[in-house]
């Protein structure tokens, strides 16, 4: 069931499906929910999965103000007081793996466990097409449409190992488009900053609920040895590369990831112990 959550007088696109156990799911950049869909579809039969659009991503609304990775853990913050969850599963994808980490470490949200998907925590991260985006903001939000939107298919191509379908490149571009998509997708660009992720390394060690890093081994953006030394900072955390895909791991190899997050969830459930009964 699609709907809109207002935060801080902003529109955010949200959605719920499913039955059971809730679990929050959250994109990256330059992605949106849209790009959730196939894990979304394939685990609902076991969860109740919220998802959404991050403030300024997807068909949520692109306002002229922050929506930097020190606003996005906020608007969780606030999400889960809305949907009145206390403990879900918390799922997230590049900087949405960063945004579910600020919300538990700096919110001091409780998740009953964490799944990370190719996250962007450890520095350096940010491509030299950032940088250059950064230093260069005005020239790009100036670009005529069509020079956009080839740059954006290109951009967003490079974070597959395999081409991806035609109708997913449109889609995934389509929120880019036009004045308020265009200045959108460079501002969220230019607002990046290693000191939002660097304000939660330290204490990744205080992280205390069970962990599942997933990575696609063939991510260019960020390598798979990244994901390594994460788990390596984050105690009794699993690390699982995923061969055959990029950082777009979501698209490339959803039945996958879906396969490996039940069947962590299911090591949970087994290693819970059952209530005692009286008598």
């Amino acid at each position: 069931m699609d709907d809109t959550f207002t935060f801080e007088g902003f529109s955010v696109h949200t959605s719920v499906t499913g039955h059971g156990e809730p679990m929050i799911m959250v994109h990256g950049t330059p992605w949106s929910s849209f790009n959730l869909r196939h894990l979304v579809a394939t685990l609902s039969d076991r969860f109740r999965i919220h998802a959404y659009d991050m403030l300024g991503y997807g068909s949520s609304d692109k306002p002229d103000a922050d929506v930097s990775l020190a606003v996005q853990n906020r608007l969780l913050a606030a999400l889960l007081d809305g949907w009145g969850l206390e403990d879900p599963i918390a799922v997230g994808h590049d900087i949405g793996g960063a945004t579910v980490l600020r919300t538990h470490l700096l919110n001091h949200r409780q998740f009953s466990s964490l799944v990370l998907i190719d996250p962007v925590v450890l520095s350096p991260w940010g491509s030299p097409f950032f940088r250059h985006v950064r230093e260069h903001r005005a020239a790009f939000e100036g670009l005529p449409g069509n020079l956009h939107r080839a740059l954006v298919r290109e951009y967003i191509g490079t974070a597959a190992f395999q081409p991806l379908e035609e109708h997913v490149l449109t889609e995934t571009v389509n929120p880019w488009l036009g004045a308020a998509g265009q200045a959108g997708f460079y501002r969220q660009i230019a607002q990046a900053n290693e000191l939002h992720t660097l304000e939660i390394v330290d204490r990744l060690g205080d992280i205390d609920v069970p962990v599942l890093i997933l990575w696609g081994e063939e991510d260019t953006w960020i390598p798979v040895d990244r994901g390594a030394e994460l788990s390596r900072r984050i105690p009794g955390s699993e690390f699982q590369p995923v061969s055959g895909a990029g950082h777009l791991v979501i698209e490339e190899r959803p039945g996958e990831l879906a396969r490996r997050i039940t069947a962590f969830a299911q090591r949970l459930d087994r290693s819970t112990p059952s209530p005692q009964r009286d008598g």
